[in-house]
């Protein structure tokens, strides 16, 4: 006998990872949209720090999602590469766009209204039990609403609930910082239709890169990327944000908001019986950081496996980590683990930073990636050939990375 429940999904998390999930259950069995009920303890429009990059991917994604971007954004054809002195530019097949994550995050959630889907803002999840003979899972929002529902969607991000409760990854997280100001003038020259990544700080300890993105309005998005390979405090790594920004003509008026971000890992536990996760709670792109495409690629693998688990009535979700870890996007974040591992190591990333540099074909490759015309963990032959090259040609590359 089936036990009747309040609501056959609930999701935690209303970001983009959440609202895909969302916005596919609906199309996919449009009976069920009144049946699902999407939570977050923010109001929106509510600050979301980020990047704000739209790649190829993520534009994808939000066309088969049928979802529109109707907010503002600048477009980026290129992207620079940095290591003090050394400069590379890479030309992008297909522009990426900086947007601001509190408008556009706003505006998924008023598309995804629109399409007749209930959104509760300001009530997050409290607290929940699966209850393994009733077939369900009992919920306690921040309201101290009580609901019942088959299925729970762990969508909250990097403080997930459900995350938590699946034990998901015990790798100490990734820390990032930004900020958001007025662009000097003379920045506008180097950030005009450009993202940058500087990756000279990785010299004075940080592992990872500083960003600079153009936003609208004429301000710069600013941050730092750090991977826990090296350990640093909060505050030095804001100090190094500071430190790499100065080259750039760039002050922090304030300081730049802090928080972590959990790495992908393939195999890692993202799913138990009658609970899944999704985007940052699932773990985001070890090497660039990036979330938006990521949760917005996981959240139609999630909504499948709940229509089918709807159907069946098998709440296990046994398949649903090795569906991710099939898809084009759990093949990438598992690649750009292992690149991470590398390049961030606490020794020895000139030797990849080098790679990355001056290998014009490593360039290109990845730029198609991003631009999302290529796939690059199903071009093996092509990174290996790049490693064949950069065996033969590193001595070269690292001295010339270091001269002056």
């Amino acid at each position: 006998m089936t036990t009747a429940v309040d609501r056959e999904v609930v999701v935690a998390g209303a970001g983009p990872a959440g609202i895909a999930a969302a916005v596919v259950l609906g199309a996919r069995e449009p009976a069920l949209a009144c049946r699902i009920l999407c939570l977050d303890k923010a109001q929106f429009p509510r600050d979301k720090p980020c990047g704000g990059g739209l790649t190829g991917h993520a534009h994808a994604a939000l066309a088969a999602l049928g979802l529109a971007i109707r907010v503002p954004r600048i477009a980026c054809g290129e992207g620079r590469l940095v290591y003090h002195h050394r400069t590379r530019d890479v030309a992008l097949g297909r522009p990426v766009d900086i947007v601001r994550r509190r408008e556009f995050d706003a505006d998924l959630v008023e598309q995804a209204r629109g399409r007749g889907l209930e959104i509760a803002t300001g009530e997050g999840l409290a607290s929940f039990e699966v209850d393994p003979r009733a077939r369900l899972v009992r919920i306690v929002t921040s309201s101290g609403r009580r609901l019942t529902a088959r299925v729970l969607v762990g969508a909250d991000g990097a403080g997930s609930r459900v995350r938590r409760a699946l034990a998901v990854d015990d790798r100490p997280p990734l820390r990032l910082f930004q900020a958001e100001v007025e662009a000097p003038a003379a920045l506008a020259p180097t950030i005009a239709g450009r993202m940058v990544y500087d990756f000279s700080l990785l010299a004075r300890g940080l592992r990872g890169y500083l960003w600079l993105f153009p936003a609208p309005g004429g301000r710069v998005n600013v941050g730092v990327m750090h991977t826990p390979s090296r350990k640093l405090s909060g505050a030095a790594i804001e100090a190094l944000l500071r430190e790499g920004l100065r080259r750039y003509g760039v002050a922090l008026p304030a300081g730049a908001r802090g928080w972590p971000a959990w790495r992908y890992r393939a195999g890692a536990r993202i799913a138990a019986p009658h609970l899944l996760c999704v985007g940052d709670a699932a773990g985001i792109d070890a090497l660039t950081g990036e979330g938006i495409a990521v949760g917005l690629e996981q959240g139609p693998i999630a909504a499948d496996a709940i229509v089918s688990a709807l159907a069946s009535g098998d709440f296990a979700f046994a398949g649903y980590g090795a569906a991710v870890r099939r898809a084009v996007v759990g093949r990438e974040l598992a690649l750009d683990d292992r690149v991470a591992a590398m390049l961030y190591a606490r020794r020895g990333f000139s030797v990849w930073l080098s790679l990355v540099l001056f290998d014009r074909r490593v360039q290109e490759l990845y730029a198609a990636r991003v631009s999302g015309s290529e796939v690059l963990a199903d071009r093996k032959a092509a990174l290996v050939g790049a490693l064949g090259r950069h065996a033969l040609a590193a001595p070269a590359r690292f001295a010339a990375l270091h001269l002056g």
